[in-house]
């Protein structure tokens, strides 16, 4: 049939009358209205938040990674991808998990159970397995303390409770009564009032990852919000991306200001929204030992009715005492009306066993939040307050131990050595003319790059001299973290930092590290490629 008949037809009028009708021509301008608004709510979450350059940079990020999602289909570059990736699994794997043919392989259960100084034997074989000098303070970060009594402390706590769990609290009344005392001291020590409330976790991780869930719920209730967002800026923990991932929450990432390395308030105003349920900054960031400006975004939280987490991490009992130990500190605990939740690892600067960390809240309606129960199980009512049920007592009573150990005497003592070996080393960073330091640590972080050479090829010959210094990216750079033995070891940072620079100066270093490679690597390759070295990384760490 031509066309001009259809056209023509008595279907088309019926068609064209239907088309004109004023109600579709309502409905139609209903659907262009909610297109607008979701057009012009991407633009305001994503262009006037992040701005233009951001805004360009993630769009070609994007559209590169779905480029290389289809590319790599081609059985060419899939071919070539597989066998890349297949190299950088072996590399890593003969690094994370190096075979010894002397050392025995544990894979089945042994027939007989091994004797008591057969244990102990093995045991003092895989300690002796070949490691960085944590000992002598080399790593920056992860061993906090070589107190030989905090670590018998430790191992008396375990042998006393190795069988407790909180999980039922009245066949092991002490566990319960030790970690309410924990939470109440750590509280106190970050000016919680009366009303506020606090639990224990295993660690930094499942801290936030509370607070990120209270406060989803805590929206939900309240708000009526089902699409909840976070604010944060692109130096908080990575556990904020955990959260949002596993809870199903959107977080909004807004950048830093490059002299201070603080979040970008502005950036932070903008991004809110009627979605947002919290916003968050740290007290110290991981990164560059900065301190975002908590009473900035306090009076953001305050003004729109949502809620502000402080990440105290990593800044820990070390903010807690800077103020009782010398040190000037904005203010950025429970003082600032704003702040709805603290994180704080005990397990850190509080020298505890690891495993523990202490998230804290304004109140104990807000704490509520983070519980769980199942009231029709047929197990019985089943309650928790975080997300593991059965956990180690164990670690409660080694982590009560050790701050009533210690006390506040000990932690003022502790605090002005570790801040005051930070101070020394950043001033000695920033009197060699080629490095400078990322904006104004406050406590035990000290982050620096170099005008001249590549950072990580300075890090890699600082390895060479049995330093483990931690990586950073975007910008790059590495960090000096002051713990008890670093800090014990901070003159000779200084000296091997002073003597590792005047060989570049002397041109006697010109090769590129194996870290300059990987972070190269990782600023050049779609992130998917990174992604899939890291889960490499992960894999490795299972093989016996």
């Amino acid at each position: 049939m031509p066309i001009t008949s259809v056209l023509s037809s008595p279907t088309a009028q019926i068609i064209e009358s239907y088309l004109n009708n004023p109600r579709l021509s309502n409905i139609k301008n209903i659907v262009f209205i909610v297109f607008l608004f979701k057009v012009l709510s991407f633009l305001n979450t994503t262009f006037f938040v992040h701005g233009a350059n951001r805004t360009y940079h993630e769009l070609r990020v994007y559209l590169g990674t779905l480029a290389f999602k289809y590319a790599k289909k081609l059985p060419s570059i899939k071919d070539k991808l597989d066998r890349e990736l297949g190299k950088a699994a072996k590399d890593i794997e003969d690094k994370v998990a190096p075979q010894d043919d002397k050392f025995p392989r544990y894979t089945v259960l042994p027939d007989r159970g091994f004797s008591e100084e057969e244990m102990t034997s093995e045991l003092e074989r895989y300690s002796a397995l070949p490691h960085t000098r944590w000992e002598e303070g080399r790593v920056s970060g992860a061993v906090y303390h070589h107190n030989k009594v905090l670590s018998d402390l430790a191992a008396l706590a375990f042998r006393k409770f190795s069988s407790a769990n909180p999980l039922h609290p009245e066949v092991f009344p002490g566990v319960r009564k030790m970690e309410a005392e924990v939470c109440a001291m750590v509280s106190e020590m970050f000016h919680a009032s009366p009303k506020a409330g606090a639990v224990m976790t295993s660690g930094g991780t499942e801290s936030i990852l509370m607070s990120c869930k209270a406060h989803r719920e805590w929206g939900k209730d309240v708000k009526g919000i089902t699409e909840p967002e976070i604010i944060a800026p692109v130096t908080i923990h990575a556990a904020f991306d955990k959260a949002a991932s596993y809870f199903g929450m959107k977080l909004i990432h807004v950048p830093i200001d490059p002299v201070t390395m603080q979040a970008d308030l502005k950036a932070v105003k903008n991004a809110i929204n009627k979605n947002t349920v919290l916003l968050a900054g740290s007290a110290v960031n991981y990164p560059h030992g900065v301190m975002d400006d908590i009473v900035g975004l306090s009076k953001l939280a305050l003004k729109h009715k949502i809620g502000l987490h402080v990440d105290c991490c990593l800044g820990s009992f070390m903010v807690a005492f800077a103020e009782k130990s010398g040190f000037k500190m904005p203010l950025f605990d429970f003082r600032v009306p704003g702040v709805t939740a603290i994180s704080c690892d005990t397990h850190k600067y509080g020298f505890a066993p690891k495993g523990s960390s202490i998230i804290m809240y304004h109140s104990k309606e807000l704490r509520r939040y983070q519980y769980f129960s199942a009231p029709a199980w047929t197990g019985g009512i089943y309650a928790s307050p975080s997300i593991a049920g059965s956990r180690p007592g164990a670690l409660i009573a080694g982590c009560w131990a050790t701050l009533m150990h210690i006390g506040q005497e000990g932690y003022i003592k502790e605090c002005k050595h570790i801040i005051g070996a930070a101070i020394k080393v950043r001033k000695a960073i920033e009197a060699l003319p080629s490095l400078y330091v990322y904006g104004d640590p406050k406590t035990s972080v000290v982050a620096f790059n170099s005008n001249k050479y590549n950072i990580y090829d300075i890090s890699d010959q600082m390895s060479k001299r049995g330093w483990h210094l931690s990586a950073l990216q975007n910008p790059p750079g590495v960090h000096f973290t002051s713990t008890i033995p670093s800090a014990d070891a901070s003159d000779e940072f200084i000296a091997d930092l002073q003597e590792v620079m005047a060989d570049f100066e002397a041109g006697k270093i010109k090769e590129t590290g194996s870290t300059a490679g990987m972070y190269g690597m990782a600023a050049t390759v779609p992130s998917s490629v990174v992604s899939e070295v890291a889960c490499a990384f992960v894999d490795a760490l299972y093989k016996p």
